[in-house]
């Protein structure tokens, strides 16, 4: 009884340390310079933002069925 206690409080401060006010830099801090070209330096958000390349979605369409497999001519047995 008391493990799952423990356990649960763990959990309830866990969930509670999570903060919805927006980021901003600590005290004394500044965000990154501006990158070259660019008039002002990017906010928080957006370099919080990734771009696509960074995180891209899958495109592989799973497959359903079994199916023989194409011959590989790279497939070398070892020497």
């Amino acid at each position: 009884m008391m493990r799952i206690a423990v356990c649960l409080a763990g959990t309830v401060l866990l969930a509670a340390c999570g903060s919805r006010a927006p980021l901003t830099p600590p005290a004394g801090a500044n965000l990154p310079v501006a990158p070259y070209g660019a008039a002002v330096p990017p906010t928080a958000d957006e370099l919080l933002r990734r771009e696509a390349l960074a995180a891209p979605e899958r495109s592989v369409e799973l497959r359903r069925r079994s199916e023989e497999r194409q011959d590989d001519p790279f497939d070398l047995p070892p020497e």
